[in-house]
């Protein structure tokens, strides 16, 4: 591994956490034009039922899955144009 690459490890998780308030917020946003309610429901709410909170909780899920993917290609994509080398993997690996 190059030195370059070595040094877009500390950016994964500075990436990561800015992925992490932007997925919050937007999860956060689509919650309330879905429901009409502020939060969504947390599982142990009494008052709310299984499939709102399962709903609520697939939603918040795909949303935090779907920013992590797109800030983690953004970032390498961006260390690619600026290094001209690709940080993770680039797929040229014979494992046979």
């Amino acid at each position: 591994m190059s030195l370059i690459r070595v040094l877009y490890k500390p950016l994964g998780p500075l990436l990561g956490v800015a992925g992490g308030l932007v997925a919050g917020r937007l999860s956060g946003h689509l919650w309330k034009l879905v429901s009409g309610d502020d939060e969504p429901p947390a599982a142990n709410r009494k008052d709310r039922g299984w499939g709102e909170v399962l709903f609520a909780a697939t939603l918040q899920g795909a949303v935090f899955g779907l920013v992590k993917a797109a800030v983690d290609r953004g970032g390498a994509t961006l260390f690619d144009k600026v290094t001209g080398e690709w940080p993770g993997d680039t797929g040229d690996d014979d494992k046979s």
